[in-house]
C-alpha cells in the first residue's frame, strides 16, 4: 500500500496545519496535497512514460512533486544535483525518465542543464499555474509490490546503481521507524539532508508527513544558519551525517541553549567518530544517536533511541527487520561474534534497475535460527557483531578491511584513535601492499584550524594506544578529506592521491640523480 492514502487523510483532517517550512515559504498540509494534484495533472498531460525524474532542492517542492508522481500512478526518480555531467547523463539515460520535474534555477545552477536530452520534457514547478481549485481526482490504487521510486547509489565505486524501492518498502519502513522512535505530530524536524538521498527521503520527508509533524528545511548546509534555525524553530529532531555534526561544532558562539529543544539527534550515512560524539555531548549537552541502513533497505534498519542506547552501537533493529551476522561461509554466528551483517524484512529493495546479476548477488537465503524457515537476506557488505541484548555494532566495510601480517584490521579502529589527537579534525586510513606484512596502513589527516602537522608525534600517539602493526606506516596531511555529496568518505580518491604522491617522489628522485 502506498503512503499516499495516509498522507492524504492527514491533510484532510488538518489541512491548515503546517507541514513544511523551507527557505522560501511555509506549506500547510492542504497546500501540499493541492499542489500535488496540479503536478499529477501536468504529468499525465506531458508524458505517458512510467518514470519521472525529480531535480529539486531540499524544500517543500520535493514532497509536492513526489506525491504528484504517485497520484499520477508513476515512479519517482530523484536526481542527485551535486553530481558531475558524466554521472548525471548516465542516470538520466539509465533510468528511462520521460519527464523531469525541476525549477529553472536548478537547471542553471547544476550540471543537469548541460546533459538533458533534447527530447526530454521538463516541468518547471515555478512556472506552473496553480491558481484556482485543484483538479478533483481519486488517488491511484497502488499495491505493495508496485514500484514507488528508483534511487541511484552515490557510486563510490563504479557506476551508480538504481535501487528499486516499492510502495510496500517505503510504507513499511516509514511506519516501523515512527513506531521505533515514538515520533508524533507534536514533533518538529530539522531537515538538512538532500531529499534525493534515501536518508533524506524516508527519514526527513516521508516520516514527518506520515506522522503529521512539521519539518523545517534548509536547501544548503551552512553551519551558522543551521544553528540559527534550531534556535528559531526549536525542533525536537535533527538528522544529519557525522561530518555535518562536526561542522556544527565549529560554529563560534553556539551554546547549549541553542540546542535545548533537541531530544533526538540521529547520525547516519557513515560511522560516527567517537571524538565528534563526545565533543557534541560536552559542548551542547546533546547525545548523538547512531542509526544504520542502506539505500537497499529503504533505508532504516537499526536506530538507537534515547530510551534504547548503547555507546558505539547503531541500536536494535526497527520493527519487522531482522539482523544476522554470518561467517564467510554464511554460517550464522552467535552473540559478539564478528562477521558480515545481513538484513531481512519488508524494507528490502525489489532489486537493481536493469541489473539482474547484481540483484541476485545482493541476496542470500538462510534458515532463521529461531524458526528454521529460510528467509531472504540482503548482504550489507558491512562487518560487525550483535550483542546478547540485540544491539548491533559496526566494525567496518568488508571491502575496506586490511590484512596485516594475517590479522584483520579495519580503518575505523585506527581512525578513532587518530581523531582523539588534539591537532586532528578528521582522518582516514587506507591500505597499501607490503612485501613483509601483506598490507600496511597509510593515514591522511585533516588538521584543526591553526594546528601544526607533526608526523612523528601522531605516530607516537597511535603507538601508545594501538598494537604496533596497526600504527600507520606513513601519515600525510590533507586540506580536506574527499567525500561524496552525501558526506561519505571516498577512499578510492585517497588511494589515487597516495599513488600520485609516490609517483611524484620517484620522479623527483630521478631528477636529482640526473643533476
Amino acid at each position: 500500500m502506498s503512503l499516499l492514502w495516509p498522507i492524504i487523510r492527514q491533510s484532510l483532517t488538518a489541512p491548515r496545519r503546517t507541514a513544511v517550512v523551507d527557505d522560501q515559504r511555509p506549506y500547510s498540509y492542504g497546500q501540499l496535497i493541492a499542489g500535488a494534484t496540479f503536478v499529477a495533472e501536468e504529468i499525465e498531460t506531458a508524458t505517458s512514460a512510467q518514470h519521472v525524474g525529480i531535480l529539486l532542492p531540499t524544500s517543500g517542492s520535493f514532497p509536492m512533486a513526489l506525491l504528484g508522481v504517485w497520484l499520477a500512478g508513476r515512479v519517482g526518480v530523484p536526481l542527485n544535483y551535486l553530481l558531475g555531467c558524466d554521472e548525471l547523463a548516465y542516470i538520466i539515460e539509465d533510468s528511462d525518465i520521460g519527464l523531469l520535474i525541476t525549477v529553472d534555477a536548478m537547471l542553471k545552477a547544476t550540471e543537469a542543464g548541460k546533459v538533458l536530452p533534447p527530447d526530454l520534457r521538463v516541468l518547471d514547478l515555478a512556472a506552473m499555474d496553480v491558481t484556482g481549485l485543484p483538479p478533483l481526482r481519486w488517488p491511484q490504487t497502488l499495491a505493495d509490490e508496485d514500484l514507488a521510486a528508483v534511487l541511484y547509489t552515490s557510486g563510490t565505486s563504479g557506476r551508480p546503481k538504481g535501487v528499486m524501492l516499492t510502495h510496500g518498502n517505503l510504507h513499511s519502513n516509514t511506519d516501523a521507524a515512527i513506531q521505533h522512535t515514538r515520533i508524533s505530530r507534536d514533533d518538529t524536524f530539522l531537515g538538512v539532508l538532500p531529499q534525493f538521498h534515501s536518508f533524506g527521503l524516508t527519514a526527513l520527508t516521508l516520516m514527518p508527513l506520515r506522522a503529521g509533524a512539521k519539518v523545517v528545511y534548509s536547501a544548503r548546509f551552512v553551519p551558522r544558519r543551521v544553528v540559527r534555525l534550531i534556535a528559531e524553530h526549536r525542533p525536537q529532531i535533527i538528522m544529519a551525517v557525522p561530518s555535518m555534526f562536526g561542522a556544527l561544532l565549529s560554529v563560534r558562539g553556539a551554546t547549549p541553549e541553542d540546542f535545548a529543544s533537541i531530544r533526538f539527534a540521529i547520525s547516519g550515512g557513515e560511522p560516527l567518530p567517537q571524538a565528534t560524539a563526545a565533543a557534541f555531548a560536552d559542548r551542547f549537552g546533546v547525545h548523538l544517536l547512531e542509526g544504520y541502513g542502506l539505500t537497499e533497505t529503504s533505508p532504516v534498519a537499526n536506530w538507537c533511541t534515547p530510551e534504547k542506547f548503547k555507546p558505539h552501537s547503531v541500536g536494535t533493529a526497527v520493527p519487522g527487520v531482522t539482523n544476522l551476522v554470518v561467517s564467510d561461509a554464511d554460517r550464522v554466528l552467535g552473540p559478539n561474534e564478528e562477521g558480515e551483517i545481513l538484513i531481512s524484512g519488508p524494507n528490502l529493495m525489489a532489486g537493481y534497475y536493469h541489473l539482474p546479476d547484481e540483484t541476485a548477488e545482493a541476496f542470500v537465503h538462510i534458515a532463521d535460527p529461531a524458526t528454521g524457515k529460510r528467509r531472504k537476506y540482503l548482504r550489507s557488505g558491512d562487518i560487525g557483531h550483535i550483542d546478547q541484548d540485540g544491539y548491533l555494532f559496526i566494525t567496518g566495510r568488508k571491502k575496506e578491511m586490511l590484512i596485516i601480517g594475517g590479522e584483520n584490521v579495519f580503518p575505523r579502529q585506527i581512525e578513532e584513535v587518530m581523531n582523539r589527537h588534539p591537532s586532528v579534525c578528521d582522518s582516514a586510513v587506507i591500505g597499501q601492499p607490503d612485501g613483509m606484512r601483506g598490507e600496511v596502513p597509510i593515514a591522511f589527516v585533516q588538521l584543526q584550524p591553526e594546528a601544526t602537522f607533526d608526523e612523528a608525534e601522531l605516530r607516537e600517539f597511535c603507538r601508545l594506544q594501538l598494537a604496533q602493526f596497526k600504527v600507520p606506516r606513513r601519515i600525510r596531511p590533507i586540506d580536506q578529506l574527499p567525500r561524496n555529496p552525501t558526506g561519505k568518505l571516498l577512499r578510492r580518491r585517497l588511494q589515487q592521491l597516495w599513488h600520485d604522491q609516490k609517483a611524484e617522489q620517484v620522479a623527483a628522485t630521478a631528477r636529482q640523480a640526473d643533476q
